[in-house]
């Protein structure tokens, strides 16, 4: 099968299985600027779920419409609970694309904290595939 197909929906984002493109996709809502920090970790367990499931070797994030406040955000949590399931999946690839003036975009693409894989930040959907299929 090599056709898209949404594998999970709620108010926040969809999560979408691509296996042509090789990934797992989240595609975030403007919603999320009501977003708790426990909504986020719930979304974050439910998506990492679906990569385990899927078995693709990369993650991409549409983050162009993600509006929750980053103060509200563990990292440390997502490090210690989230990480290793990328991880033990056989992630090789995880990219964000973010909105325009994003200070991250460009940078060259790095493992970061625990991964065992690197994250690139781009601004465009075609830059960030490109690199997920290099």
């Amino acid at each position: 099968m090599t056709e898209a197909r949404i594998v999970h929906t709620d108010r926040w984002g969809d999560i979408i299985d691509r296996p042509a493109g090789g990934c797992v996709e989240i595609r975030w809502f403007d919603t999320t600027s009501a977003m708790a920090g426990d909504d986020f970790n719930t979304f974050l367990s439910v998506y990492a779920g679906h990569v385990e499931q899927c078995g693709r070797a990369c993650g991409l994030v549409d983050a162009v419409q993600f509006r929750m406040d980053m103060a509200k955000m563990n990292m440390g949590w997502r490090d210690e609970n989230i990480i290793p399931r990328y991880n033990a999946a056989g992630m090789r690839k995880f990219a964000f694309i973010m909105p325009g003036g994003m200070p991250a975009i460009g940078a060259p693409p790095a493992n970061e904290g625990p991964a065992d894989f690197p994250t690139g930040y781009f601004g465009t959907r075609a830059d960030a595939l490109g690199w997920l299929k290099g």
